[in-house]
């Protein structure tokens, strides 16, 4: 008689395919937390657990599953897993850290388009005068050859956004915590944190969940920025203080901030950035592509070969032991 095969829960949204492979393999059950009681009774039972953004791995549930084995994390971020939770209790960790990237650096970069180029759309016609006045508004105050891009973070996507950058001719400084190899700079230039501050004209954020970039961004470090800049976020809501950006936008209206994350998601009537006028809030669309959702869906192959015994390709470790 064969062995029983694992069970494995599934809380969140996959890759039709990527499902269907995994259920060839293990017992596969899509529940999601909410279910309750059916999803406790899983949960007593699963040796396998694949989620995305909004299921938290932590002590208590870790608690109630004695059998888990296996987290898979269909993404790259790991700030919903409680990884020393996890260590402590045997239980190994996957992801796709690099499944994303291509989809977040394309749309950074359409978004800081939008704000740098403005592209009217016309459903009419309009007369000469209000066309020429149109065709005046929509002058773009620089090139991107004209500009310096300032990265916080030069991981995988930072990296991409400086290769990009230099198609376009745009002056790249970055500041990170690691010495990054000149080879894989693009011509992108390290320099320390005021500096990038100072001189950049777009400040573009690419920072990991670590605990010390809560409100990273905060009214000192706004303080020494740009009157015109233009701030984008893509990487974590809780990278900046909010309360800060809203003063340092009301004061500055030059300077933009366009935000694809936020804390909490979703935002609510609460926030201070809510119906500023030099501000755009977008519903975390990073890596929203059906390639980039089908990429990280494949984390089922490492959630697999722990199940059966084998080396996962990506095993996330905690901190403390890196």
């Amino acid at each position: 008689m064969s062995p029983a095969r694992p069970l494995v829960i599934q809380t969140e949204h996959l890759d039709a395919s990527c499902a269907a492979w995994l259920a060839e393999r293990c017992n596969l059950h899509q529940c999601a937390p909410e279910e309750g009681a059916r999803f406790e009774q899983l949960l007593a039972e699963a040796s396998g657990l694949v989620i995305r953004t909004y299921t938290r791995v932590d002590a208590a549930l870790l608690d109630r599953a004695p059998r888990l084995k296996v987290v898979g994390r269909a993404g790259v971020g790991l700030d919903n897993v409680d990884l020393e939770a996890c260590a402590s209790r045997g239980v190994t960790v996957v992801h796709t850290p690099d499944a994303n990237t291509v989809a977040v650096v394309e749309y950074v970069w359409a978004l800081m388009l939008d704000a740098l180029r403005p592209r009217p759309s016309l459903s009419e016609p309009l007369a000469l005068t209000e066309w020429k006045s149109l065709r005046r508004d929509c002058i773009a105050s620089h090139q991107l050859a004209d500009l310096t891009l300032g990265l916080l973070g030069f991981g995988r996507v930072g990296q991409r956004m400086a290769r990009i950058a230099a198609a376009f001719d745009t002056r790249v400084i970055y500041n990170d915590l690691l010495e990054i190899p000149e080879s894989r700079r693009s011509g992108a230039t390290p320099v320390p944190l005021d500096t990038l501050l100072r001189d950049n004209h777009v400040l573009s954020l690419h920072v990991d969940g670590r605990a010390t970039n809560r409100h990273f961004i905060d009214a000192g470090k706004l303080g020494r920025c740009r009157d015109e800049m233009l701030l984008v976020n893509a990487s974590r809501g809780f990278v900046i203080d909010d309360r800060a950006l809203a003063a340092f936008l009301a004061a500055r209206p030059a300077a933009r901030a366009v935000l694809d994350v936020h804390e909490p998601e979703p935002f609510d009537a609460e926030s201070p950035l809510v119906g500023m006028a030099n501000v755009r809030l977008l519903p975390h669309l990073g890596a929203a592509t059906a390639t980039a959702h089908r990429n990280m869906s494949w984390v089922v192959r490492d959630v697999w070969s722990v199940l059966n015994g084998e080396a996962a390709e990506f095993a996330a470790v905690p901190a403390t032991t890196r």
